[in-house]
């Protein structure tokens, strides 16, 4: 019996990722659209994400959020849609997909923050520095067609998010090596219906300002 699958989600948040990769598998799912403020902090929704945040998808018995462990667990479970290297040659996937959502996401965020590490303190921090992350991050797209090398992967939505998001709001710098990646991922059937899901969702929804 196919298991149910169910997006949580609110088109003005991280959700779109998880959308982009839920079109990649190419699986059928329903969507429930959570309102900023009350719905998404209420008993009902908490019961799916106690930390009261989106995205997050039920596929079966099964819950899973953070964007970057649900982008590995739908590679899994669908493993006709080829989103995941052969588990001998996972290297490269595993170690992009994480950097993206552990030292690349901590630099980023402090960097808007404000929060600037002294030198003799960026031992401490995962990401040593916001300069030495992005450094990092260019060395993986740069010369490459997807961060895994020829072939795309989940490792490409959650990390080709990153970069097309970073680029366009600027807490990432108009580097060629990321402008040209990120136009290869934005060309693909997947992104571009994820998109306009989105954007059409995101018609019927408050502003994220005007909630609760």
């Amino acid at each position: 019996m196919t298991k149910d699958l169910v997006f949580y989600t609110n088109p003005m948040s991280r959700g779109r990722i998880a959308r982009w990769m839920l079109e990649e598998t190419g699986a059928p799912y329903r969507t429930e659209l959570v309102a900023y403020g009350e719905q998404m902090k209420s008993p009902g929704y908490l019961a799916v994400n106690p930390m009261g945040k989106v995205p997050a998808i039920r596929h079966g018995d099964t819950v899973v959020t953070e964007c970057a462990a649900i982008c590995a667990y739908l590679a899994d479970a669908f493993p006709k849609a080829g989103l995941a290297p052969p588990s001998d040659d996972r290297g490269a996937y595993y170690r992009w997909l994480f950097f993206a959502a552990g030292p690349l996401e901590a630099a980023i965020m402090d960097r808007q923050l404000g929060v600037e590490l002294p030198a003799e303190k960026q031992m401490m921090a995962g990401y040593g520095s916001y300069d030495m992350a992005v450094d990092t991050l260019e060395k993986a797209v740069d010369g490459w067609e997807y961060v895994t090398g020829d072939r795309f992967t989940a490792a490409d939505v959650y990390v080709g998010s990153h970069v097309m998001w970073g680029t366009q709001f600027g807490t990432l710098p108009k580097r060629p090596a990321f402008e040209a990646y990120a136009a290869r991922l934005a060309g693909r059937p997947a992104y571009q219906r994820a998109s306009e899901l989105d954007d059409e969702a995101g018609k019927a929804m408050p502003h994220p300002s005007a909630a609760g």
